[in-house]
């Protein structure tokens, strides 16, 4: 009897123990994409709000082509020539059709690049921007770098899978997303970028005004959510089905950025995993100020002072106006910024102030820092300075002290 009550209280605790989720990986795709790597990111911020294995570097496909068109954009002008050369000729589908020597404007062929992802217009692009398709690779590798992507390796302008000495085309989902954000808010070609992306058909010529083309925008997204901004397909044998793009709602930029989202036929897989993070985003998070109105910090001792302790408090700008003083200091400090924060998120504060200071001071000199962090990201940093002006305790200090007392 002793070893069946055992008995069931194991299996009691097995059973319990399947029931528990577990720790690390495991629990943290709570969202169930489908999604090999994927994020969701705050587009004002780059915070990662929800991630799945998001540091994994995989082939991206098209996605690829975010950063042929940024550059692009950046480095010549929208009237420049392109000549189509036989290696962009050469290209697989899906492609534009271009022949050897036709030329076109450099605009047209954006839109061919992002709006159907013609593979020759990639090539076509890269050669005239960057003389050849390496010297092209080199500029997006350079790019990745100073946008802060330090696992992607960029070998072609269309995405096709490659691999050279150094390795395969790759990212992660995080650095696609860091990308996306460069091209929608940190690029001084963010305005033409969206524009560009988020239209719905685009028509043009060649050069010579002898061929017609069309374009129509297959990124599903601006049509399935609202506020759809831009985005990006993409699919490869190796990469699968990728997806980069973004959505902007009641003051929330969102980035969602999917690798390897299923093969075929689940091509609707990266619209489903997309519904997911931008739903969870819209309802999960919301902007709030990182701090209210700045606090008062106290005294700090005074060394050889006049007094024996000196007021400072965070910087803030107060009306004489009201009664109150204007401490006043370098403009940036008066921004307090909105930070897109979790609904059970909590502002952090890091007081960084002296034990002592030593005299004299001088109102309005800066004595420390406060510091704002939400989950470990600092978001707002402001200088805590002294209120007041009080002077050494010196020979001329005490000649004055011992002038006034004689004479009183």
């Amino acid at each position: 009897m002793g070893r069946n009550i055992i008995h069931k209280i194991f299996i009691f605790f097995c059973l319990l123990s399947l029931m528990i989720p577990l720790k690390g990986k495991a629990d943290e795709d709570v969202l169930g994409l489908y999604a090999r790597s994927a994020v969701l990111m705050d587009g004002d911020s780059g915070r990662i709000l929800y991630g799945k294995e998001e540091e994994m570097e995989l082939p991206m496909a098209s996605t690829t082509k975010v950063m042929t068109c940024i550059i692009a954009l950046e480095e010549m002008a929208g009237d420049t020539v392109c000549t189509v050369s036989e290696n962009a000729v050469s290209q697989p589908k899906v492609k534009l059709g271009m022949v050897k020597n036709d030329q076109f404007y450099l605009k047209d062929l954006l839109y061919s690049l992002m709006l159907e992802s013609h593979n020759d217009t990639a090539v076509c692009i890269a050669e005239t921007v960057g003389g050849s398709v390496e010297g092209f690779a080199s500029k997006m590798n350079e790019k990745a770098q100073k946008i802060g992507c330090k696992k992607s390796y960029f070998i072609t302008p269309n995405g096709l899978d490659a691999q050279d000495e150094n390795g395969i085309h790759h990212t992660t989902a995080k650095e696609l997303a860091l990308i996306m954000r460069y091209a929608l808010t940190q690029s001084p070609k963010s305005k033409e970028f969206i524009e560009l992306t988020s239209t719905p058909s685009y028509s043009f010529t060649n050069r010579k005004g002898n061929k017609s083309f069309s374009c129509v925008n297959h990124n599903a997204l601006l049509s399935m959510v609202k506020g759809a901004l831009s985005g990006k397909t993409g699919f490869t044998g190796n990469a699968g089905y990728c997806y980069v793009g973004a959505v902007e709602q009641d003051g929330k930029l969102l980035i969602i950025s999917l690798l390897a989202c299923g093969w075929p036929n689940h091509k609707g897989y990266k619209w489903v995993d997309t519904k997911k993070l931008v739903t969870y985003g819209m309802e999960n998070f919301e902007k709030r100020k990182i701090t209210e109105e700045p606090a008062y910090y106290g005294e700090i001792p005074l060394e050889n002072g006049q007094a024996e302790t000196v007021r400072v408090c965070e910087w803030r700008i107060e009306s004489k106006e009201n009664g109150k003083e204007d401490y006043g200091c370098d403009e940036s400090a008066q921004k307090i910024p909105e930070v897109l924060m979790g609904l059970e998120e909590q502002v952090e504060k890091e007081v960084q102030v002296p034990t002592v200071i030593e005299a004299p001071v001088t109102k309005g000199q800066k004595a420390g820092w406060v510091k704002y962090f939400v989950d470990g990201t600092e978001f707002a940093a402001y200088p805590i300075i002294i209120c007041e002006t009080v002077g050494a305790f010196d020979y001329w200090h005490c000649l004055k002290q011992i002038i006034k007392g004689f004479l009183l």
